[in-house]
């Protein structure tokens, strides 16, 4: 069983909840097999999203009917293969990863995948590679490292158009982001992150909780209205 990021008391019991559910209406196929054991064996962290959360994201992406989407953050590419897997026939994910050892893993498992057309893998600093990208994107999925979120999300704006939809990954952090005490500089980039799109008229967003296999933690979903 998965050791969650932020456990609870309840956590035994979220994880078992997220197992059935999972099997009953997101079961992975031997792709997203293979991606979490390469991911394990090569000693990434445990990080990515769990399967219900993959299987969400390809719904919002059907629900958008995105073609274009941008990932920040791509770990072993476990989302990334969840959000290629949804896209249409010509449809295309750009995803950034900094650690050099993680996105050569991601590219592992994106080929395993046969997804190597639909992906293309930039490695390096997001606030780096986004300068460099066409706008505009469908879909942008923000997780990576939280202390940047504030810049993240500028970018998103940049890079989106009316309709865009932006989702902002653990989010929640067991409950840490209300602490405005906090030291956490990922807790503090979240508070501005958060802060951020409550401001922007821009921007219509929500928050959504969530307990399961990872712990408490959640996801912020915006759609911009206009730029």
């Amino acid at each position: 069983m998965r050791i969650p990021d932020y456990p609870s008391q309840g956590s035994d019991k979220w994880a078992e909840v997220d197992a059935w559910f999972s099997e009953k209406l997101a079961p992975e196929d031997s792709d997203l097999k293979y991606a979490l054991a390469n991911n394990a064996d090569q000693g990434l962290p445990t990080h990515d999203v769990s399967s219900l959360q993959g299987k969400m994201l390809a719904i919002f992406m059907q629900m958008s009917r995105a073609v274009r989407v941008l990932e920040i953050g791509t770990l072993g590419g476990y989302s990334t293969i969840w959000m290629a897997k949804a896209l249409p026939p010509h449809g295309s994910i750009t995803t950034i990863e900094f650690n050099e050892h993680h996105a050569e893993v991601a590219s592992q498992n994106i080929n395993n995948a046969g997804l190597a057309e639909r992906v293309t893998l930039h490695r390096g600093a997001a606030l780096e590679v986004l300068p460099t990208l066409d706008a505009p994107f469908d879909l942008i999925f923000i997780d990576a490292d939280k202390v940047n979120n504030p810049h993240y999300l500028e970018w998103a704006m940049r890079l989106s158009k009316p309709g865009t939809v932006i989702v902002g990954d653990n989010s929640v952090r067991g409950g840490n982001v209300i602490d405005p005490s906090s030291e956490d500089p990922n807790v503090i980039g979240l508070r501005k992150f958060v802060g951020m799109i409550s401001e922007d008229e821009r921007l219509e967003a929500t928050a959504v909780q969530t307990v399961g296999e990872k712990g408490w933690d959640g996801f912020v979903i915006a759609i911009v209205k206009t730029l």
